[in-house]
């Protein structure tokens, strides 16, 4: 199996990175939309993130406009955006394909190792999350429908490792 926090990342500022500034902490990571439906679950994740960082918990965003073109802007718009209308404190990575030949290596290894419904890899729309303990382990796996707040009691449950 490969080490989640090694695989490549690209950073909003186009820099290339991967995810190793977060071993050891849990992460929730999201693929997120500005102009889809659930776009207000920003909110949440941000409370989310406000109320257990300094415990370990890190907030992902890695933007994604496979669903509806619901994500068209640039990195720099998608980081205004997330900061004047949420309040976003989170990191918000670079644009990313979550599905098809051209999804970034992190997806590829959040589908596989924790698929959907009826075992299918592929994410269905914006919002998808993964959880993941401070090991780097793939915990769980949340329909966009999922509030952030649905996912709390499983956020401080591995907080509390």
């Amino acid at each position: 199996m490969s080490d989640l926090h090694s695989l490549p990342v690209t950073a909003a500022d186009g820099s290339q990175t991967d995810l190793s500034a977060w071993r050891g902490r849990v992460m929730l990571i999201v693929n997120v939309a500005s102009k889809c439906g659930f776009t207000p679950q920003y909110a949440g994740l941000e409370a989310l993130y406000r109320a257990h960082a300094a415990e370990g918990l890190v907030v992902i965003g890695f933007p994604c406009n496979q669903f509806g073109g619901q994500e068209p802007g640039s990195a720099a718009e998608i980081a205004t955006f997330c900061s004047t209308s949420y309040d976003v404190t989170f990191p918000i990575m670079g644009k990313v394909d979550v599905n098809g030949a051209d999804a970034a290596p992190v997806w590829r290894h959040l589908k596989k190792e924790a698929p959907g419904l009826l075992g299918s890899e592929a994410i269905k729309w914006n919002f998808t999350k993964f959880l993941i303990d401070r090991n780097g382990r793939v915990v769980a796996r949340y329909a966009p429908t999922t509030t952030p707040q649905a996912i709390e009691p499983d956020i401080q449950q591995l907080l509390q490792r």
